[in-house]
């Protein structure tokens, strides 16, 4: 079987994560090449005559089941659909099923202040921006430059016009001059991108090794303090990677429970979902808190990527972990 091309030491992990109903089919998936996806930018038009627009030009579309806006390319190809016109002035926007699951389930309200604290290149900021309805305040946050210069321009062409990005910023540090400044937070986090692997493209999980997860880790355990702690009491935190590992998955989240304590709730995602598992309960000797099963592992299809996410809320304040001077930069 071709499985045998990813790593050995993934393919025994994963088997321990992945439901043993679901396990064939999940293994499948590494050798498929998905359709193009995208949805509707809700700030220019509506999804109720997108199919009258596209068939008459040889492409047909699929409503996907779980969010009205996004949509399957089954016939035509990406190159062709980013040539027409609903595409050039910003009208869709092609993105990954898998990655429209976490703005759905941060549910942000218009006229809210939201940090999308690693953001480029702006696939999730204009989503969020458009379920905000364009009102309210959406700080963008990218530590390349260059990334974060292509963000600039998809938030532009998307119309996106409450989008606010910082100079490039560490991520890690963004929370000094924003201490608990907003009322939802994504942190969409840098990963190990498992989800991601395909067998007809080594470059995909060629650099995978079996300390990866733990050095990734790492770096999202930095990030997750800025935005938490960037968080207004009160408010509400998505935590998301495009990878199946526990190291940057559940093992992340109780280590966010097991440093801040009853300040931090994992809540339900509350949306609907496409095929999922629950959080793992444990790993190994490791026992999680008993909220960590309330975080969601999308498991990959034919049409979506593998996926983690988790919602929690910030049930109150908490002490800066260092001395610091509030900043009084309005940005």
């Amino acid at each position: 079987m071709r499985s045998a091309h990813l790593p050995d030491a993934f393919l025994e992990k994963l088997r321990r994560i992945i439901p043993v109903s679901h396990w064939d089919k999940v293994l499948k998936t590494f050798s498929i090449e998905r359709p193009a996806t995208f949805r509707v930018n809700t700030l220019k038009r509506t999804a109720s005559s997108l199919k009258e627009t596209l068939e008459p030009q040889g492409f047909k579309i699929e409503n996907v089941t779980w969010y009205k806006d996004a949509f399957i390319l089954r016939k035509g190809k990406q190159k062709d659909l980013e040539k027409t016109g609903l595409y050039s002035k910003g009208e869709i926007y092609v993105q990954g099923l898998s990655s429209m699951i976490p703005p759905l389930a941060l549910d942000p309200q218009p006229g809210e202040t939201l940090l999308d604290l690693t953001a480029a290149p702006g696939s999730k900021t204009t989503q969020l921006s458009a379920l905000m309805k364009n009102q309210g305040r959406l700080l963008a946050n990218d530590n390349n430059p260059i990334r974060l210069e292509k963000l600039k321009a998809n938030a532009q062409n998307q119309g996106a016009s409450i989008v606010e990005t910082l100079p490039a910023d560490d991520g890690g540090l963004v929370w000094k001059d924003n201490f608990e400044k907003f009322d939802r937070v994504l942190l969409d986090a840098p990963c190990s991108s498992e989800g991601r692997f395909q067998l007809d493209t080594p470059s995909t999980f060629g650099y995978w090794k079996e300390d990866t997860n733990r050095k990734m880790a790492k770096d999202q355990r930095r990030l997750f303090k800025s935005a938490f702690l960037s968080l207004k009491p009160g408010g509400t935190m998505v935590y998301s990677t495009c990878t199946f590992s526990p190291e940057e998955n559940e093992m992340v989240l109780q280590w966010a429970a097991e440093t801040y304590g009853d300040a931090l709730r994992i809540e339900d995602a509350a949306i609907p979902l496409p095929l999922h598992s629950r959080g793992l309960a444990a790993w190994g000797d490791l026992k999680f808190h008993p909220s960590v099963v309330k975080s969601i592992r999308v498991l990959p299809t034919p049409d979506i990527e593998g996926f983690f996410l988790a919602r929690l809320k910030k049930t109150r304040s908490v002490e800066p972990p260092e001395p610091f001077v509030p900043s009084t930069n309005p940005k």
